[in-house]
């Protein structure tokens, strides 16, 4: 790779992680329009440990008390914090499912460019249904397990690449009536598994067919990706409370209509 792709690359995954407009299709487009060769799994781990980083510094208080609470729980003492560590760990368990039983298959056939056009459209209108309907009056502490789990599904769901996992997470909780900051809060807290678990999966390949790469590609990558992430995270919290949705939607309809429009050129 090289440092432009690296930087790119990187800057990308870290943004497009945690905002709602698909980290896999903003990874995949630059291979397929301007020909880069796969980035490979070693890169791939660098910047999944970057933005977990950023997600786990920025909300290291948070993460501090659902622990306490959670292991507090396992002695019969309960609270809000331990509830809602509960509902974290049953909130991964589908797409921890689904990736162990899908993954291959989801590689082998869903990673068009077809596909992340459809799925950036479908799913960026359902994003703006929840902003636009959902009645939004319930925080981040009132959510039940019920719901926990029905965002889960959710999560599950956005391993069909150009779902986008934070995307459709927020437009899960919304539409169960969590405000806008607290359905981003609770999914960027339930990023933090998948993520660990994603990058855990790509270092057990690493493992099994390990290959050579630049270890200055790697330290930089993770260092643009952290930095994005958390510049990402801090900015988004304040915009949606702010905006709302509708920028990221907009967003979202123009890049899977311009796909659209580039794939039927091509194929023309």
């Amino acid at each position: 790779m090289s440092t432009v792709e690296v930087i790119i690359l990187a800057i990308l995954q870290g943004l497009t992680e945690f905002l709602p407009i698909s980290s896999s299709a903003h990874l995949i487009l630059p291979s397929a329009i301007f020909g880069w060769q796969d980035q490979g799994i070693a890169f791939d781990v660098a910047v999944h440990v970057g933005t977990l980083l950023a997600v786990v510094w920025y909300f290291r208080q948070d993460i501090g008390r659902l622990i306490v609470g959670w292991l507090q729980s396992l002695g019969g003492r309960h609270s809000t914090d331990s509830k809602l560590a509960w509902w974290v760990i049953l909130a991964t368990i589908p797409a921890g499912l689904a990736g162990l039983l899908a993954a291959d298959y989801i590689e082998s056939y869903l990673r068009s460019p077809w596909v992340l056009a459809a799925t950036t459209i479908i799913f960026g209108l359902a994003l703006w249904w929840a902003d636009a309907t959902a009645k939004q009056n319930q925080n981040m502490e009132q959510l039940n397990w019920r719901q926990a789990l029905f965002i889960g599904v959710a999560q599950a769901i956005s391993l069909i690449p150009g779902t986008s996992r934070s995307g459709i997470t927020m437009t899960a909780a919304m539409l169960l009536g969590l405000d806008k900051v607290s359905a981003a809060r609770f999914s960027f807290l339930l990023s933090i598994p998948i993520i660990a678990l994603s990058g855990g999966y790509q270092t057990t390949k690493l493992m099994a067919e390990p290959e050579r790469f630049d270890l200055n590609a790697i330290f930089l990558g993770t260092g643009l990706a952290f930095c994005s992430a958390l510049f990402c995270i801090h900015f988004f919290l304040k915009i949606i409370s702010r905006m709302g949705m509708l920028p990221f939607v907009i967003y979202r309809l123009i890049l899977g209509v311009g796909l659209l429009i580039f794939l039927g050129w091509f194929a023309g």
